[in-house]
C-alpha cells in the first residue's frame, strides 16, 4: 500500500493507493491563508505539518488495515513557498507563498546581480519564485535573514517534521532560481547573488528515490512498519504529470483549473524564458519539462458566473456541446494579470466587440474561447524551443465540459483528449513516487495513462474560423496596453 501526500495552497490532501494503482481512500483537511498587507500572501508552516498527520489520523482511523500496509510514502506540494528556518530547524517567520507579490522590485534587482540567470535556471525572474523572496526578506527584514540557516519548500518541511531529513526533490528546487536545471544541482553562483550558500540548501534527490525514513513516532501512531519509505516526491504540476501517466518526451496536458497550465515533457533542457515559459526538471531522472501559465482558467467562466449570478453549467447549457462559429465578442482573461507569454501583473481583462444585440451566450463563448486563444499563446510560446504538440489530454475542472473541449481542439489544431482524473491528481502522483521509491519498479510500469473517455478531433471550417478570430484577438492585449 502507498501513501500520497499533497500539501496545497487550500488544503492537504492524502490518498491510499494499492498495488494495482486503485485509489482505495482519501483524506482532506482545509489550510487558510494569511493576506497581512496588500499582494502578501503567507502560510504558518506547522499548520501544514498538522492538517497532513490531521488527513493520516483520518485515513489510519478508517482504513486501519490499509493504512498499516503503507510501505512507501510521496509527497507533491505548492512550489515557490519560502519556510525559513533558524539553527534549531524551527521556522523564523509565516512562509511566503507562491501568490505572494510583494517582490517584484527585488526580481529586477536579481536579474542585475547575476546576468547569466535565465540561462543557469532556465526562468525569468518573478515574484512567484523563492529567490527573489530572500531579496526581500534580507532588505526589509534583515535580522530575520541573519537568522537564517535553511530555506526549504513547503512539502520539504513537511517532510522534515515527518523524517527529521532535510532533503528536496529536482522538480521542485527547479522552482527557486537557485538550481542549475540542466545540471540538476544548486548552482552556488545563484545562491550568492540571494546572500545564500550551499549551507542553507537541504540535499537533492530524484522524485522516485529514497530520501527518509518515517520517524519512529509517527510510524507507530498510524499502525505502520519500522521502514516507511518517503520518495523524494515532486511539485504540485510534476506529480500530477506522473499521476497522468506524462513521462514520455513529448507527452503533454493542459490543466483547465481556476489557473490554466500547459506541461510538456521532454528530454532535455530547453528554456525559454523570453517567452514566459518555465523549463524545469520533471520528477525522473534524464525528464525535464516545459510549462506555460496562464493566471485565469476556469477563473474566468467562475468570475461570470458570479458576476451573473448563474451557476456555471446554466450557462453553459443553452450553447450545446459544439458551436459552428466564434463569438462576435471577444475576451482577454487577464482578470489577474498574465504570465504565459507577457509576464505582466497589470494586465487587464476586457471584454471587445460588444453592441446592442449581443447576448449572454455570446459572452460566454467569448469566455471559453478567450481562455482557448490564451492556451494558443502558450502552445506557441512552448513551440519556439521544442517541437510542435501534435495532441494533449485536457484534464481539471474545465474539462468536464464538451464544448470547452471541442473549443480548444478547434482553436488549438490539435487533438483534445478527456480522461479519467479525480480531484487528488497530485497526490496519486506522489503516491506513485512514493512506490517507485519503495519498489524500485519502473516507472513505466507503474505511472500509465488514466483511460481516455473521449475525443475530439479540430473541425476544418472552424479551425479557419479560430485562426481569422485569433489573429485579430493576438491585437488585443498591445492596444489595451498602450
Amino acid at each position: 500500500m502507498f501513501l500520497g501526500l499533497d500539501v496545497g495552497t487550500s488544503g492537504v490532501k492524502a490518498v491510499l493507493e494499492d498495488e494495482t494503482g486503485a485509489l482505495i481512500a482519501n483524506a482532506s483537511r482545509p489550510l487558510s491563508l494569511s493576506h497581512p498587507q496588500p499582494l502578501w500572501s503567507e502560510q504558518n508552516p506547522d499548520h501544514w505539518v498538522e492538517a497532513v498527520i490531521g488527513a493520516v489520523d483520518d485515513l489510519a482511523r478508517e482504513r486501519p488495515r490499509e493504512t498499516s500496509a503503507v510501505c512507501g510514502i510521496g509527497l507533491s506540494g505548492q512550489m515557490h513557498g519560502a519556510t525559513l528556518l533558524g539553527r534549531d530547524g524551527r521556522p523564523l517567520r509565516p512562509a511566503i507563498l507562491w501568490n505572494d507579490g510583494r517582490s517584484q522590485a527585488e526580481c529586477a534587482e536579481l536579474e542585475r546581480r547575476c546576468p547569466e540567470l535565465h540561462t543557469i535556471a532556465g526562468n525569468l525572474a518573478m515574484p512567484g519564485f523563492t529567490a527573489p523572496k530572500l531579496v526581500w526578506v534580507a532588505k526589509h527584514e534583515p535580522k530575520i535573514f541573519a537568522e537564517v540557516a535553511t530555506v526549504l519548500l513547503p512539502k520539504a518541511y513537511v517532510r522534515y517534521r515527518l523524517s527529521g531529513e532535510m532533503v528536496e526533490d529536482m522538480s521542485d528546487a527547479a522552482g527557486t532560481l537557485w538550481l542549475d536545471v540542466g545540471a540538476r544541482r544548486w548552482s552556488e553562483k545563484l545562491l550568492a547573488a540571494t546572500g545564500l550558500s550551499l549551507d542553507h540548501m537541504p540535499r537533492l534527490v530524484e522524485g522516485n528515490e529514497r530520501s527518509a525514513v518515517l520517524s519512529p513516532e509517527l510510524a507507530r501512531r498510524w499502525g505502520m512498519g519500522a521502514d516507511v519509505v518517503i520518495a523524494g516526491g515532486a511539485g504540485d504540476n510534476a506529480a500530477s504529470a506522473i499521476g497522468l501517466g506524462a513521462i514520455r518526451p513529448g507527452d503533454a496536458f493542459l490543466s483547465l483549473g481556476t489557473s490554466g497550465v500547459l506541461f510538456r515533457v521532454t528530454d532535455r533542457f530547453a528554456p525559454a524564458p523570453e517567452a514566459a515559459v518555465h523549463a524545469f526538471c520533471h520528477a525522473l531522472g534524464g525528464l525535464w519539462h516545459q510549462m506555460g501559465v496562464m493566471l485565469s482558467a476556469a477563473a474566468s467562466l467562475a468570475w461570470l458566473a458570479c458576476i451573473l449570478e448563474t451557476p456555471e453549467a446554466a450557462l453553459l447549457a443553452p450553447l450545446g456541446t459544439r458551436v459552428e462559429r466564434p463569438s462576435p465578442v471577444q475576451f482577454l482573461p487577464y482578470l489577474d494579470g498574465e504570465r504565459t507569454p507577457h509576464n505582466d501583473a497589470h494586465a487587464a481583462g476586457a471584454f471587445v466587440g460588444l453592441r446592442s444585440a449581443a447576448g449572454r451566450d455570446d459572452l460566454v463563448q467569448a469566455v471559453l474561447e478567450g481562455v482557448a486563444f490564451a492556451s494558443r499563446d502558450m502552445f506557441a510560446a512552448l513551440a519556439r524551443s521544442a517541437q510542435p504538440i501534435r495532441e494533449l489530454d485536457l484534464v481539471g475542472g474545465g474539462s468536464r465540459s464538451l464544448l470547452w473541449a471541442q473549443i480548444m481542439a478547434d482553436v488549438l489544431g490539435v487533438t483534445v483528449h478527456r480522461v479519467e482524473e479525480g480531484e487528488v491528481g497530485a497526490a496519486i502522483g506522489a503516491a506513485r513516487l512514493g512506490r517507485l521509491a519503495a519498489t524500485g519498479e519502473a516507472p513505466a510500469d507503474v505511472c500509465r495513462r488514466p483511460q481516455r473517455l473521449q475525443s475530439f478531433e479540430p473541425r476544418a471550417p472552424q479551425r479557419a474560423a479560430y485562426d481569422a478570430a485569433y489573429a485579430q484577438w493576438r491585437k488585443l492585449y498591445p492596444a489595451l496596453k498602450e
